[in-house]
């Protein structure tokens, strides 16, 4: 896959990408971001709502209809999910070549 310029994506856009992957509103986003990153991420209000504007300008997520008129809830659209794709193929080249290195250090220091 070509690497794509917005990639690397930071944690914030890469855990809403993926909460969004569902319909959901703000604070069910916050939520799944807590839960999927155990706990190691915990998005405050204002930054997920100005990373919200900018997914919604650069149309990786989209607004979608919902009954409830209180809330407004998004999900990850096909432009969206292609990025996370490239991300995860990212993150699976890294752990890759990580893991040969390791290897290799510890081939050595066996030496």
């Amino acid at each position: 896959m070509k690497r794509a310029k917005e990639l690397p994506l930071t944690e914030t856009t890469y855990y809403i990408l993926m909460a969004l992957l569902e319909p959901g509103h703000g604070y069910l986003i916050m939520q799944k971001v807590e839960e999927m990153s155990l706990g190691d991420v915990k998005i405050a209000a204002g930054t997920m709502y100005g990373a919200i504007e900018n997914l919604l300008k650069l149309e990786w997520i989209a607004s979608v209809p919902t009954d409830d008129k209180r809330r407004k809830v998004y999900q990850t659209t096909v432009k969206g999910r292609e990025i996370l794709k490239l991300e995860i193929e990212r993150f699976k080249k890294l752990l890759m070549v990580a893991e040969d290195e390791m290897m290799k250090g510890e081939h050595d220091a066996e030496m």
